[in-house]
């Protein structure tokens, strides 16, 4: 037997909004399950992306930025929303390289998927490796503000970040997830990647 997640879907008799936010609202669905109808409340989330960003020395990129409902300041990978309309995963990884750690790349590849809180939120983050990593000009770099305006880069060897990750200094789960996804990557000899234009 392959285990595999696969996609299901029970209809959805009602479905209210119980707040609407400003990146992603609280939603309420009663779900008929056959036997049985449920209800089920859930932050409706847009997704997000995130990037592995590595250097010609296997040096993984990591910014520190706090996270209010963490209530800690947690090393991670550059990464944002899904909030453009028509965006495709790879070209939001992209823009968020570039805004977040004013580096482009040459190139990229999808390196792991994941539901953050599949309990609680339907938010997917897509995480993205990306290599052969140039400055963007001075000139047309992003103007960062609020919590982004106080990040702090760090290049952490890829071994590092792993014994990082293992041993819980690591919290983030984009952070976690895409540094084990990119040893485990490695260990393969990269070969389980299928490259993506960015």
């Amino acid at each position: 037997m392959t285990v595999a997640d696969r996609p299901t879907e029970h209809p959805v008799v009602e479905h209210t909004l119980l707040h609407r936010g400003r990146v992603w609202d609280l939603v309420s669905d009663t779900v008929d399950l056959g036997a049985s109808q449920v209800v089920r409340e859930y932050v409706d989330h847009p997704g997000a992306v995130a990037v592995v960003a590595l250097d010609d020395d296997d040096r993984v990129l990591l910014l520190s930025q706090y996270r209010h409902p963490a209530r800690a300041e947690l090393w991670e990978p550059p990464a944002g929303l899904l909030d453009v309309d028509g965006e495709p995963p790879v070209a939001a990884a992209v823009r968020e390289l570039a805004e977040e750690a004013d580096l482009r790349a040459a190139s990229w590849w999808r390196l792991v998927e994941f539901f953050t809180t599949p309990g609680g939120s339907d938010e997917r983050i897509v995480v993205f490796l990306a290599r052969g990593l140039t400055p963007v000009p001075d000139g047309e770099r992003y103007e960062r503000v609020d919590e982004e305006a106080g990040m702090v880069p760090v290049w952490v060897p890829l071994d590092d970040a792993v014994e990082a990750a293992l041993t819980g200094r690591l919290q983030s789960p984009t952070a976690v997830t895409g540094i084990l996804a990119a040893a485990a990557a490695r260990a393969r000899g990269w070969g389980t990647l299928a490259p993506v234009e960015g």
